[in-house]
């Protein structure tokens, strides 16, 4: 089965305008854009066929085209990444049989992540949507939890069934997890992690779809799925000892970079 990458970007973001031009520092002193840092993230993924950048903002587009990567222009009218993953493609011939959303402000997403979904994707043509989830350790949890104290919206966590179903994905900290933050001597709480893989039918399906009311208060578009009763499956993957935080807040740039230097890239 064909796979490609695609990263959605768009420039008025709520929380961080202009956030994909961003500059991040790596372990060099060298600053490279967030734009520039996700599509290297999407080339060090092995068994991909194609990676392109979906955006509606000409300054995107130059600064892709500056570093050498392939840009689709796409709908200011796109709601959220998804729609813009589902119109980018609309134009491509062969359509591939799989469709990978990264997000581009994840430029910090092992490759092994995505790879892993596009395995689970490939084992079983049921599985319509996959997207991963990684168990939270105690600096993780208390990151988010610091997050929601002082009233910034950070990442986002998910709780699934045993057949790996989702049940719900939220902003806020879910499960409550109290004052010993485990069960059993496990922490209970999964990070989201933004990336999805798709059927091309499914995306199309999507389009047609109405937010729903859960879409529209989280502000998470991978609710509307749930709320029109279109199972979306979490591949719960392992860090393998790399830390992983997305660019959701100006405040995050330091913890960004932190992690690019920790791994050593320029």
């Amino acid at each position: 089965m064909t796979a490609i990458i695609v990263i959605p970007a768009r420039y008025a973001s709520t929380r961080f305008p202009g956030k994909a031009l961003a500059p991040l520092r790596g372990a060099t002193g060298l600053d490279k854009t967030l734009i520039e840092r996700s599509w290297e993230a999407a080339q060090a993924v092995a068994g991909i066929d194609g990676c392109l950048v979906a955006t509606d903002d000409t300054r995107i587009a130059d600064e892709v085209e500056r570093f050498g990567g392939r840009v689709v222009m796409t709908s200011p009218d796109c709601a959220n990444g998804t729609e813009r993953c589902a119109e980018a493609i609309r134009g491509l011939h062969p359509a591939p049989e799989i469709v990978v959303n990264l997000q581009g402000d994840a430029p910090l997403t092992p490759p092994w992540f995505i790879e892993e979904l596009v395995l689970a994707m490939r084992a079983d043509p049921a599985v319509l949507v996959a997207t991963p989830v990684l168990r939270c350790d105690a600096l993780a949890l208390d990151g988010f939890l610091e997050d929601r104290s002082a009233g910034r919206v950070g990442a986002t966590t998910a709780v699934f069934g045993r057949d790996g179903r989702a049940l719900y994905f939220s902003k806020e900290v879910i499960p409550f997890t109290g004052p010993t933050r485990t069960l059993d001597g496990i922490c209970p709480v999964f990070h989201h992690v933004g990336v999805y893989a798709y059927r091309p039918v499914t995306l199309a399906a999507y389009l047609a779809m109405q937010p729903g009311p859960l879409e529209r208060i989280e502000g998470l578009e991978q609710l509307r799925f749930l709320e029109h009763g279109i199972p979306v499956h979490c591949i719960e993957v392992s860090s393998r000892g790399a830390r992983f935080w997305e660019l959701n807040n100006p405040e995050d740039t330091a913890r960004v970079e932190a992690v690019l230097t920790e791994r050593g890239m320029p």
